[in-house]
């Protein structure tokens, strides 16, 4: 019962979240209004039609100096909900024709933002990757596996985390920019073929990390603790068999590049390493990359966008053998949280299962879960 009471709780917080995706967002007239006003008066450039959409400032760049583009950009991106930057290579002319017959979602190149720095900033460097299973947000998920898993078929699997950044800064009067700050994330497995959704597994995931982004290439390092606990159902439901319970803790270090082509298609790859492990015969590298899609072009009757993301991880542990998780789905627009775009995704999973209580069983699973993601 408590096990069930605990996934209730989870599901009534991420419910919280999707009660709250129509939240109002900052008035894009006022901020252009705003904007070119400072800019005027501050800067003494007169760009009276700045094009801004969903909180972001389209910055005609053609006819600034580096110095004005610097100086435009951090002035802006301080601008109280501005949520960023873009550079267009156009001159103001320019961009209000191409903003008043492109059309939604017509343009397929990829943007150069510039976010707003300082303590505690709005947004992120480095985006989240779709279809990992262990990146830190807020999700629900019901999961079908293929052949008997650790515990049962049927599995509801919730996670709740995020990742906060704690300063940015641009290097020098560059548009290139760093930051710094936490990312933590709890998951966990709930057996829905069992009298009270009992809890199976749950990892918890705490890390330093340090972000760096310069136009379409960006960069996610971090340092991070991972430990991973059985249920107290499960343990009881357990203790008549030869099931044996693992120690599982371990600390690491990981860096992961990424590059946005064109048409919303992004690849990224990295690895890793452990330098404190428990049980101590966990081997210590792994690698991991991936591809996504995120389509350029809306649905404009659900404000919805097509996603489509692949992400593969190869562990020493494992013999390198290849662990993949697919999803594929659609993204809302207008269901926002916080910057964070409600996800609803189809998913399938075949390797070794992340769960980590379990971590030596390979699984198969399929699924449908919802997410918000940044």
């Amino acid at each position: 019962m408590m096990a069930h009471c605990r996934f209730l709780v989870v599901l009534g917080v991420l419910l919280m979240y999707m009660a709250f995706a129509h939240a109002t967002t900052a008035d894009d007239a006022y901020i252009a209004g705003y904007a070119a006003a400072s800019l005027k008066h501050d800067l003494k450039l007169d760009m009276p039609s700045l094009v801004v959409k969903d909180g972001v400032v389209t910055l005609p760049t053609a006819d600034l100096t580096g110095k004005e583009r610097a100086d435009a950009t951090k002035l802006l991106s301080d601008i109280p909900g501005v949520s960023a930057v873009k550079i267009a290579e156009t001159t103001g002319e320019q961009s209000r024709e191409a903003a008043a017959n492109a059309g939604e979602e017509t343009v397929t190149t990829p943007d150069t933002l510039v976010l707003p720095t300082g303590l505690l900033p709005t947004g992120h460097l480095f985006k989240a990757l779709l279809a990992d299973p262990r990146w830190a947000h807020f999700s629900a998920a019901y999961r079908n596996y293929q052949s008997n898993n650790f515990d049962g078929r049927d599995i509801a699997s919730v996670s709740f985390g995020e990742t906060i950044p704690f300063y940015r800064a641009n290097f020098g009067h560059s548009t290139a920019q760093w930051e710094t700050g936490i990312q933590a994330g709890v998951f966990s497995d709930f057996n829905l073929g069992s009298a009270s959704s009992d809890l199976v597994n749950t990892d918890f995931i705490a890390s330093l990390y340090s972000s760096a982004r310069v136009g379409q290439f960006s960069a996610f390092g971090r340092i991070y603790h991972q430990s991973s606990h059985l249920g107290d159902e499960f343990l009881l439901r357990k203790v008549n068999t030869k099931f044996e319970r693992v120690n599982l803790s371990y600390e690491g270090v990981d860096l992961k590049l990424s590059y946005e082509f064109p048409y919303g298609v992004r690849v990224y790859g990295g690895g890793g390493g452990l330098f404190h492990r428990e049980p101590s015969a966990l081997k210590k590298w792994s690698a991991q990359y991936g591809i996504e899609f995120r389509s350029p072009w809306r649905l404009e009757f659900a404000n919805m966008r097509p996603v489509i993301a692949a992400d593969i991880k190869n562990y020493d542990e494992n013999n390198w053998s290849t662990d993949i998780s697919a999803r594929a789905g659609v993204e809302f627009d207008n269901a926002k949280v916080l910057g964070r775009k409600l996800q609803i995704m189809v998913e399938y999973f075949n390797g070794y299962t992340p769960s980590g209580q379990f971590y030596k069983d390979k699984v198969e699973y399929i699924g449908l879960g919802a997410h918000y993601l940044f």
